[in-house]
């Protein structure tokens, strides 16, 4: 399955990466197949580029993103709400008031 992930690059205690597209089996710094953007976590504001168009075809073309990544795409308007937490019903027991 192709993923959208974060491939780091910097030197030590300097990251900063590129936003790629790539096999999920492969390592994090393996071999991209396309390289669509990147991100810097140390500048004030972060710095996030992405080319929107290659994004869109690659997630139309069936890669998911990562969770960072996803996030991201919602804030550009590539993907739609994210949905958070569980699915199942809450477990815990009602207190009198509830009841």
């Amino acid at each position: 399955m192709l993923k959208i992930r974060l491939k780091r690059t910097g030197r030590r205690a300097q990251p900063h990466y590129k936003i790629v597209v790539m096999q999920d089996s492969k390592p994090r710094d393996g071999k991209a197949i396309a390289e669509i953007g990147y991100y810097n976590p140390r500048t004030n504001p972060t710095t996030f580029e992405v080319d929107k168009e290659e994004a869109a075809k690659w997630l139309k073309s069936g890669a998911q993103p990562s969770d960072t990544i996803a996030q991201y795409f919602v804030k550009l308007g590539l993907l739609k709400a994210l949905k958070r937490g569980s699915t199942k019903p809450s477990t815990e027991k009602k207190t009198k008031e509830e009841k």
